[in-house]
Order: C-alpha cells, then sequence, then structure tokens
C-alpha cells in the first residue's frame, strides 16, 4: 500500500466544485489502494478528505501539531494520529511517511507545504512526485509561474516536467505510475 500525503485547506473555499473534488480524490485514493496521510484536522477540506477516505474504508494517517491541537479541531477517528512539536516537525513527518505529494485548493499553508516538498525534491531530500490537483483552475497562474522560472532560467525544463499540474485524477494516476524522479540538482 501507497501513501499520498495531501495537502489541502482547513477551510472550505466559496465554490461547491472544492468540496465535490475533494470528495472524488479520497474516493479515488481507497479505491486506487493508497493510503491518504494529511494533516490531522476535522475541518475544511481537510476534514472531508479524511472522512471520505475513511467512509470508503481506507486508512488515514494524520499529523498535527501541538499549537493546532485545540484550533484546528484535530480528527478523532483516524487510522493513526501524529502529534508532533510544531509546523516544521509536521512537515517532515509528513514527507517521510508518503511516498507522493498532492496539493488540493487551499491559502498559504498549503502553497507553502508543498513548494517545500517541490524543492526538496530538486535537491535529492526524496524522489516522489508532487502532483497540484488543479481544480477548477485553481492553480493556473501558479502552473505558469513555474514556467517562467523555465523561461527566466531559474528552473531547468526537466525539472518543471516533475511538477504535474492537472484536474484529471486518471492524468494524476498516470503521472504518479510512470514517474522517473529528476537527477539530483548539482551545483558547479
Amino acid at each position: 500500500m501507497k501513501k499520498i500525503a495531501v495537502y489541502c485547506g482547513a477551510s472550505t473555499g466559496n465554490k461547491m466544485i472544492y468540496q465535490e473534488q475533494t470528495k472524488e480524490l479520497g474516493q479515488w485514493l481507497t479505491t486506487n489502494k493508497y493510503d491518504l496521510v494529511y494533516g490531522g484536522s476535522d475541518v475544511g477540506l481537510m476534514g472531508i478528505l479524511a472522512d471520505t477516505v475513511l467512509e470508503n474504508g481506507g486508512n488515514v494517517f494524520g499529523v498535527m501539531p501541538t499549537i493546532l491541537l485545540d484550533r484546528e479541531l484535530a480528527h478523532q477517528n483516524l487510522t493513526e494520529m501524529y502529534i508532533v512539536n510544531g509546523m516544521h516537525e509536521r512537515k517532515q513527518k509528513m514527507i517521510d511517511l508518503a511516498d507522493c505529494y498532492l496539493a488540493l485548493p487551499g491559502g498559504p499553508g498549503t502553497l507553502e507545504e508543498i513548494s517545500e516538498v517541490v524543492s526538496w525534491g530538486r535537491i535529492g531530500a526524496h524522489q516522489n512526485p508532487c502532483i497540484f490537483f488543479n481544480v477548477d483552475g485553481y492553480y493556473d497562474l501558479l502552473a505558469d509561474f513555474f514556467d517562467k522560472m523555465v523561461t527566466d532560467g531559474f528552473l531547468t525544463k526537466e525539472d518543471r516536467e516533475k511538477i504535474f499540474f492537472s484536474d484529471s485524477l486518471s492524468e494524476i494516476k498516470k503521472f504518479i505510475d510512470n514517474y522517473v524522479p529528476p537527477v539530483i540538482r548539482q551545483y558547479k
């Protein structure tokens, strides 16, 4: 069984499609025999995703720092909950537990977490796929920005191709199944 870390909002956003696609992702995870690793909350898209995976018989592993235990309302029915000391430890634990990283729509925290995972992959801290589930074009501007990094010489075309944006779960599955890790970046 593989584990996918999903980064997403502790809010639901203001479009129903975010909730609908989060449920679809949860069903897709269990259908494809993926365990969920996520932030451990029972609110927002985080709670919807965890509940959907659990309702469909999947395993859910939460990672929550003590600072958020009271504010984010820790989910009480997970397969396993890891309580960690802080946000840095949370991110490291999620990276260590997972074989793949995926971002649903979310706020600055979601963006920061998936950006760190992308960055760490480029330096060889992990060898796993990084994916933006681009629900309703949510990450279009970010995809364009990564393309500009290539155009302006800050990101190689090969590394850009390892950062996947899609609104199709079948395309995401194909990307995961065919993923070849990038060559670890060397500095001269």
